[in-house]
């Protein structure tokens, strides 16, 4: 399995929230040295630490899991929904047609 994903990931989130490693430390009560680890995949966190970093970073843990998970909750699948909520009936309907179109093409 490859552990080091979700280190990349904790890191990838601190940066979308402009958090410096001290700052996410501080918020998961966690040592700096300990997340700093973490993000370059040399530890794997406990389920305690991984629900603090987490909590501190505001994300799902399917979030952080996304690169190793192999079933499941489907995160790309929940992006997707996101963005399309954001859309009108007809543009909406649009993305359906391209869809369908582009699954066609693969199959």
């Amino acid at each position: 399995m490859e552990l080091t994903s979700i280190g990349k990931n904790i890191r990838k989130f601190r940066h979308a929230r402009s958090l410096r490693l001290e700052d996410l430390a501080e918020k998961a009560g966690l040592s700096v040295n300990y997340v700093g680890a973490l993000e370059r995949g040399e530890k794997f966190p406990s389920l305690g630490s991984f629900i603090l970093i987490a909590n501190a970073l505001e994300v799902s843990a399917d979030l952080l899991l996304a690169d190793v998970l192999t079933a499941g909750y489907t995160v790309k699948e929940s992006l997707l929904a996101e963005k399309l909520d954001g859309l009108s009936v007809p543009q909406r309907n649009q993305v359906y047609t391209v869809l369908d179109a582009l699954l066609q093409t693969i199959q």
